[in-house]
Order: C-alpha cells, then structure tokens, then sequence
C-alpha cells in the first residue's frame, strides 16, 4: 500500500481542487439535512446521498482509470490502497467505492 501512497495523495489532491463546487454542494447538502425538520429531512438526506454518488463515481474514475494502466496484480492492490485512503481522509465518499 506504501508504494502507491504519494501517488494517491495527488491524486486525492488533484480531486479535491477539480470538483470543489460538489465537495461544497455535498458540505451544503449535509447541513441542510442536519437542520431540516421531521418534514422535509428524508427529501435533504436523498439529495446528500445523490451528490455524494456523483463524488463517489468520480473517484470511482480516477481509481479504475489509472488501475487499467496496471497489471491485475497490480491494480488490485492499488485499488485497495485508494478505496482506503479514501475512506480515511474522506469517508462520506469512501463508502461507496
């Protein structure tokens, strides 16, 4: 996992500065669900899940594009080390890889 950290780490970066208008829609969506009454909660929480899916398939991208550059051996373990520090410096979107 070591061998790929660099790489992933600018990868996460180059992400981070691409989609920042969904990284702050996904933050916007998220506080609005958490101050939405009993009411209308449910339909905020649908539209969080629905921008966290688009962020989540866009590292999906990233993930299986550079991975198909790969040995299958490779690449499943790259694969791993990318859903991981996903999920650890990003959890929200982690989950869904």
């Amino acid at each position: 996992m070591r061998r790929f950290e660099d790489l992933i780490g600018r990868q996460i970066a180059i992400f981070r500065e691409d989609y920042a208008d969904l990284l702050e829609s996904c933050a916007q969506a998220e506080r609005a669900y958490d101050r939405a009454g009993p009411e209308e909660a449910e339909e905020r929480y649908a539209v969080y899940l629905e921008l966290v899916e688009e962020a989540s398939d866009a590292l999906r991208e990233i993930r299986e594009t550079y991975a198909g550059t790969l040995e299958p051996d490779q690449a499943e373990a790259y694969e791993e080390a990318f859903d991981s520090e996903v999920s650890r410096r990003m959890p929200p979107f982690g989950l869904s890889l």
